[in-house]
């Protein structure tokens, strides 16, 4: 039965240049070439290294992943990979996932010492037959995988969160402009081929223990090779209770434009939730045929956009204006 609906689904879908007859995609003229997008405007340097992995002969699996290692490598941004920002005990833990074109993917939570850890994820997904690991278990496999120990706590972010201990001063960062809370990356190849990943250090002050939406699939992340894929930013808690991700691309899937799914999604968590002016939830979103989407609660996300030999900071859209 399964493989009699992936033959009929591969069957509709075709080739990517005969994207425009399709349900999904309307009649949408497919765009060529490299397509990269990414949260926030870390996503402009994510993208040029993942544009030039492309170019020179990458996969779009190895795209999403070193291009986001650019930010988890950078100790001056505090809400990914070194010098993230510690919860509420003063600990740096980390959540990363990374998805394939073959629906393969791996991930890893609440990971401590490792400053790559959507690299760790992609060890999952090779190198084992789970999806997840978590904390201890996942710090064990990726000192097996030859990963090294380090300090993730820089002075600059110490100082910082010792400022809000001393004010108790616990409650959780405003996620916008000058607070970038996660990097996802959704990307598609020259041969149309998509692969996502996302990696953050959380909610700064949160408890410990606390994971959100970013190592999730189908919260943070989901790829679907035949339509598309989304990655999430901001709260992630009601991006875990709407499946964000998933929905994005599940609403492509019915023939929704990128621009159009994300919108929807977020109006639906904003109907959702009582409180939902007080927090800030964006996606992005690419499909197969190369369009490419983006819309959050609050005004001041932006994506990083790079088609064409062009990289370029996009606002997004959103719910509140002001």
């Amino acid at each position: 039965m399964n493989s009699r609906r992936r033959f009929l689904t591969l069957s509709t879908l075709g080739s990517l240049t005969g994207l425009g007859s399709l349900k999904a995609f309307g009649q949408v003229k497919p765009v060529k070439g490299p397509i990269i997008i990414s949260t926030w405007n870390t996503g402009i340097r994510a993208n040029n290294l993942g544009y030039e992995i492309l170019q020179n002969g990458g996969s779009v699996l190895d795209c999403v992943e070193k291009g986001v290692n650019v930010i988890e490598n950078d100790p001056n941004n505090r809400t990914v990979g070194i010098g993230g920002f510690p919860d509420i005990e003063g600990n740096v833990t980390l959540d990363a996932c990374i998805m394939d074109q073959h629906q393969h993917c791996g991930s890893v939570a609440f990971l401590q010492h490792i400053k790559n850890p959507v690299s760790v994820a992609r060890k999952v997904m090779e190198n084992t037959k789970h999806v997840m690991l978590v904390g201890e278990g996942a710090l064990k496999f990726a000192l097996e995988q030859g990963f090294k120990k380090e300090v993730l706590l820089t002075e600059k972010t110490l100082t910082a969160w010792k400022k809000r201990k001393a004010e108790e001063d616990d409650k959780l960062p405003e996620i916008n402009i000058e607070n970038h809370d996660t990097i996802g990356m959704i990307a598609r190849d020259a041969d149309g081929n998509l692969s996502g990943s996302c990696t953050t250090s959380g909610a700064g002050m949160k408890l410990h223990g606390r994971v959100g939406d970013s190592p999730i699939i189908g919260a943070g992340l989901y790829v679907d090779n035949d339509i598309g894929g989304a990655a999430a930013t901001g709260w992630g808690e009601a991006v875990i209770e709407n499946a964000g991700s998933a929905m994005v691309v599940e609403l492509m899937r019915h023939g929704r434009s990128p621009q159009e799914a994300c919108e929807e999604i977020v109006r639906r968590i904003a109907n959702k939730l009582e409180d939902w002016r007080s927090i800030q939830v964006g996606f992005i979103a690419l499909n197969k045929a190369g369009q490419t989407g983006a819309f959050s609660i609050k005004k001041g996300f932006t994506y990083a956009h790079h088609s064409g030999g062009q990289n370029t900071e996009r606002p997004a859209d959103s719910l509140i204006k002001g």
